[in-house]
This record gives C-alpha cells, structure tokens and sequence, in this order.
C-alpha cells in the first residue's frame, strides 16, 4: 500500500479549500439577499474559521475537531445571546464540522471517534434552540444540516472499516512472511546440527586411530555452530510455528528460471549478475530473500504495468551486502502507481528489514517502476 505523497496531500487540502470558500460565498450571497445589509458577515466568518481547522484536521483531527466544534459552539453562543442573527450552524460551518466528522470517524480511537460524532446533533440541536420557534426557512435548514451529518457519518464509517480490513490483511501477510522465515530457519539451523552430529561421530572414530587429527574435525564442528548461530540471531525474534516443512530454498542460480518463466509470459526480461554470483556463499536466508523480491517484483510487473516493453533484474554484491533491483519501462500512469505496492511488497519489506536490510519501491526519474532490496551479509559469513 502506497501513500500519497506532498504534492498529493496539498492537492487534496487545496481542492478541500476550494470547496469551503465556494460554499462561504454563496452563503454570504443568500443571506446578503434575503437578510440584506451586512447580515452575511458573521455567518461567513464563523464558518471561515471552522472550516480551518477542519483543513487541518484532515490527518490527525482530534485537536481541529476539538477546535472547530469549539468555535462553533461559540457561534451559536453568540446567537442564542439575541443579536438577530442569521441561524447557526450555517450550511457552509456545517460543512467543515461535517469533514471534521468524518476525519476523526476514520482515524479516531472508537470512544473519541464517537464523541465527535456525536457532536454534530447536539450541536445542531441547540443551534435550533438557539434561533427560537422555528419557521418553514429554519426547518428546512435545521433538516439540511442534519443531512450533511449523516452524509458525513456515512462516509466516515465505511473507510474506518475499510482501513481496519487494510490492516488486518497486511498483518496477516507479515506474520505469513515472518513463518515462512522461521521455517526456513528451522531447515538451516537443522542442517548444520546434523553435519555437527556426523563429525562429532567421525571424531570418536578418529580419536580411536589417530588422535592428532581430532582438532580437524573439532574445527569444523565449531564452524558449522557458529554459522547456526548466527543466523539464529538473525531471526530468531520472528520464530512462531514450524509445524509445516518448508520447501528448499532456492539459491541464485534459479534466477535464470525464474527469468525464463517470466519472459514466456510477459514483456523482455534481462538478469544481470556479477561473475560467480551463482556460487555465491551467502547465508540461506539472504539467497531466499534475493530470489523472492525478484519474484515479488515480476508479478506486480505482469499485474501492474501491462504498458511495459523491457524489464531488467539486477543483483550486486558489494563487500557488506546484496542489492537486488527490478526496473520495468512502463509509461507513466499516476492511476496504477497506488496499486504497485500491494501486500506483496509489504511481506517482502518485512522479510528485508527483519534481516537488517531496506526496501524501497516507486516511480523511476525517466519513467517505470523500481523494486530495490538492500541486504547485508553478516561480517566473518563466506561470500
């Protein structure tokens, strides 16, 4: 799942703001026409200064929701003190406190989400109070209101649901990615334990025949321990359950399969790697890692960027790490861009960072989409 970044979050709050003002003036020109004089000026003021903090509430909207009920609680203060004064809350206050609604539904804990739900109609109420016995105008005002209300709950409500549903889904997809790793772990740590225990074996043997060689074998026991324990320290914060066997890991050279694969289905695909990277040494769970955002990236490339001509997978090693990049030249469509980070990419960002590494995935300079996963390999690990 993508973010909309700057330039998206300003368009968002300038269109907003647009709406707010367009509201404010024809307010102000129905009731410089029906009141006359300068009776437009309070309504348009007050609602004013409601709508900004509902401009500024649109992410985190507990204090701007506070604020803007605040003033217009103000406002129907003021009114209810006699002036004779056009009715509040005015359509256009209304309006900000209804976005202000739906914000704080949204994002709000479910108790404080509530409260400025509930807000609205004792608002709306005391503003009918406010203005005295009502006539056919106030009714139909006082009704109009309480729509936008609904409006405003009715649009609040479905994406706090549909948000807890986003999270909930990627949650699922991190502990998957975090049981798939314990399991690949467990076949490692097994691995090794099972070479130990044929030296150990080999060893009383030795020590039988020709005690000066036990050394050896003792030599190779302690580094076959000490390459289990470090990738034990390297995930063994994310073991769950490893009830199921895992599958073998595949190593660098099924990159060229899974390159194959993907260029029988889709647009050109090249894999450029570094000389002896298919006889690389790199710790299983690096090696599984390299190979699945490779294949993470492809999918969303077939998914994703049907406009795409070529698409190439580049693997470096560096002294400290592993990069793995997947680039495609995909015109740009600002449409699909939403949609290329998928919880595909948010199980590989887990799998990548529980390892020490970093993930990034957006729009390239000249145009594409790029998936770049930066891995370390351990310090004193064969290369």
């Amino acid at each position: 799942m993508t973010v909309p970044g700057g330039w998206g979050r300003g368009a968002s709050v300038a269109g907003l703001a647009a709406v707010f003002l367009a509201a404010i003036a024809v307010q102000a020109a129905a009731i410089a026409q029906t009141w006359g004089g300068w009776y437009w000026v309070p309504g348009a003021v007050s609602a004013a200064v409601v709508c900004v903090p509902a401009l500024l509430g649109l992410r985190r909207p507990l204090w701007p929701a506070v604020a803007g009920f605040g003033l217009a609680a103000a406002a129907v203060l003021v009114r209810l003190a006699g002036p004779d004064l056009p009715a509040e809350p005015s359509p256009a206050m209304t309006l900000g406190l209804a976005v202000l609604t739906g914000s704080a539904l949204r994002t709000l804990a479910p108790v404080r989400a509530a409260a400025v739900a509930a807000a609205g109609p004792v608002l709306i109420i005391a503003g009918q109070l406010a203005a005295g016995t009502p006539s056919g105008g106030l009714a139909a005002l006082t009704a109009l209101d309480g729509l936008v209300w609904l409006a405003a709950v009715g649009a609040g409500l479905p994406l706090r649901l549909l948000d807890a549903r986003a999270r909930r889904v990627a949650e699922e997809v991190r502990r998957d990615e975090r049981l798939e790793l314990a399991r690949e772990l467990h076949d490692v740590v097994a691995h090794h334990i099972t070479g130990m225990v044929v030296q150990a074996q080999g060893a009383q043997v030795v020590a039988r025949r020709n005690p000066e060689q036990v050394g050896e074998y003792l030599g190779e026991m302690e580094a076959a321990g000490t390459e289990a324990l470090a990738a034990m320290r390297r995930v063994v914060g994310l073991l769950r359950d490893a009830d199921d066997a895992a599958p073998a890991s595949p190593g660098t050279e099924r990159l060229g399969a899974l390159v194959e694969r993907f260029r029988r289905q889709g647009p050109e695909v090249r894999l450029s790697m570094p000389d002896g990277a298919a006889d690389a040494q790199w710790p299983p769970e690096v090696t599984t890692t390299v190979y699945r955002v490779a294949r993470e990236a492809l999918t969303n490339v077939l998914r994703h960027a049907p406009g795409a001509r070529s698409v190439t997978v580049t693997v470096e090693q560096a002294p400290g790490g592993v990069t793995v990049e997947v680039a495609d030249d995909a015109p740009a469509a600002p449409a699909r861009h939403p949609h290329r980070g998928g919880y595909g990419l948010i199980g590989m960002r887990e799998r990548v960072e529980s390892l020490g590494g970093s993930l990034r995935a957006g729009p390239r300079p000249g145009g594409g989409w790029s998936v770049r996963a930066e891995l370390p390999v351990p310090a004193g690990e064969p290369k």
